[in-house]
């Protein structure tokens, strides 16, 4: 007497909990319309329904079984998460399983067994990382955004990078910077040591401080770094424009360790510095994305009248999509090779009439030879450029951040203005957009893994001899064997 309530309960609105006639009580499958569509989901409820399996129409606690068609693990991971939340101990979650398994019940008339190739569920517990072997162990190999799951690890392995170049120890800060890359690359929060094994550039030192921090959320020797004398001076004189490393160890050296001992030993400073030091207050203020929107403005204005058809483009950390930095780049060029040459010099002396140049230190152009420049091994390039600081008229009662005293009409603000042919213009904004690691490493990947030389003016080939042509940065990439990162995904 079954075919009656079969025949009726397939022409039912579908899809909808089973009724009493259900022959497996145990079983209470979840069709999920992701990549289903709706109408197939309705087929498969009905069929289901005609052989007397229970299929319920919205997802919850009572789902035993829930099928997927054309997911992946982790897609499938991922749906779970969004709409399951944390399991009590020991509770088992519902089954996610591929359409193999519910075709395979249907042929057979009744659930068969669930097997491994059934399963979609990720192998590993949710919040392990995936294997090590999935983490490359170049920046320029990994998309690495702009906010992460690790930020408080990856703050104490810096400070310690930052603390062993102020010590002249390369390789110590190299190492602390490539752990902290890679933990900004991760997809999910590290909150076990374990998670750290097999994974690139984690040594003993660096997994050492993780595990402190996971422990007992402070390392001891990343606080007796920040709090010592000589790394909390050498960080104030080097947020002076225009002061390195090696000038403020000098000044350390010395004796000196406040902005008041400078100030009282003014002859000791060139222009550079003391511009720096005279506006350090609004120079250590943040610059926020209204004022590099103001700035490009008034750049693109000035290049527009010194040359009709030359563009400006911005670069650094706001091109990457921070929304706040301690400076501000722009790219300028011409469409046409050879307009660029003498522009710097006019668009600054526009911006200096419109009294918006407080300081710049100018440097010529050594672009003659690109091929010669291309061999250069060195980081620095030989673009004509401009180091400023600019006065960046202010809203009327706007006030600057973390100041107590109401803003002026206007603020000092770092700009570096760069001219670039535009033969080099894509490996100018390559190597102008960073993150400073990421083209570290993007350099390193270059002469290591294809045997080429790149820098801001160029890739060669030293066994040819050649220089590679490219019309826009994916080409580089393209070149170097690398899938294309986007400026967002550059923030290692």
């Amino acid at each position: 007497m079954l075919p009656t309530p079969r025949r009726a309960r397939a022409g039912a609105p579908v899809p909808a909990a089973a009724g009493p006639a259900a022959r497996f009580p145990g079983v209470a499958i979840y069709l999920a319309e992701r990549r289903m569509g709706r109408s197939r989901r309705a087929f498969l409820a009905r069929l289901a329904l005609s052989k007397g399996f229970r299929v319920l129409d919205a997802y919850g606690s009572e789902v035993t079984h829930v099928v997927m068609e054309q997911t992946s693990a982790e897609e499938a991971a991922c749906w779970l998460r969004g709409r399951a939340p944390a399991a009590p101990p020991g509770a088992v979650g519902p089954a996610l399983l591929d359409i193999s398994w519910f075709t395979e019940s249907m042929a057979a008339g009744q659930p068969v067994p669930v097997e491994g190739r059934h399963r979609l569920e990720v192998a590993v517990p949710r919040k392990e990382l995936p294997s090590p072997a999935w983490m490359l162990p170049y920046a320029c190999q990994r998309p690495t955004p702009l906010t992460h799951h690790n930020t408080s690890l990856t703050e104490a392995l810096e400070t310690l990078a930052e603390a062993a170049s102020f010590e002249g120890s390369e390789g110590r800060c190299l190492s602390f910077y490539r752990a902290a890359s890679v933990l900004k690359a991760l997809p999910c929060p590290v909150t076990a040591p374990s998670q750290l094994r097999g994974l690139p550039h984690f040594g003993e030192h660096s997994c050492r401080v993780i595990q402190e921090l996971l422990e007992h959320g402070v390392c001891e020797e990343v606080e007796r770094v920040r709090f010592s004398e000589r790394y909390q001076t050498m960080k104030l004189f080097t947020q002076i424009f225009g002061v390195g490393i090696r000038t403020a160890d000098r000044w350390y050296q010395e004796g000196l360790r406040t902005l008041d001992d400078l100030q009282e030993q003014h002859e000791r400073l060139n222009k550079l510095q003391e511009a720096g030091l005279q506006h350090l207050q609004d120079l250590s203020t943040l610059v926020q994305r209204l004022d590099v929107e103001a700035l490009q403005q008034l750049v693109e204005a000035a290049v527009s009248e010194a040359l009709p058809g030359a563009t400006v483009t911005l670069a650094g950390g706001f091109r990457r999509g921070k929304l706040q930095g301690h400076d501000v780049d722009f790219l300028i060029t011409h469409p046409q090779e050879g307009q660029e040459v003498g522009l710097l010099a006019r668009v600054l002396l526009i911006l200096k009439e419109q009294g918006l140049i407080l300081y710049h230190q100018h440097q010529r152009s050594q672009c003659e030879d690109r091929t010669w420049l291309a061999q250069q091994k060195n980081t620095m390039d030989a673009f004509e450029r401009s180091f400023c600081i600019f006065r960046l008229p202010q809203p009327l009662g706007a006030a600057v951040e973390g100041s107590q005293r109401p803003c002026a009409s206007w603020k000092a603000v770092r700009v570096d203005l760069v001219v670039a042919p535009i033969s080099q213009f894509p490996f100018a904004l390559l190597g102008w957009t960073g993150s400073r690691h990421f083209e570290r490493e993007l350099r390193r990947f270059s002469r290591k893994e294809r045997g080429l030389w790149l820098n801001s003016h160029g890739l060669f080939d030293p066994e040819q001899k050649t220089l590679f042509h490219a019309a826009s940065e994916e080409d580089i990439f393209r070149h170097l064997g690398l899938e294309y990162l986007p400026p967002e995904q550059r923030n290692a």
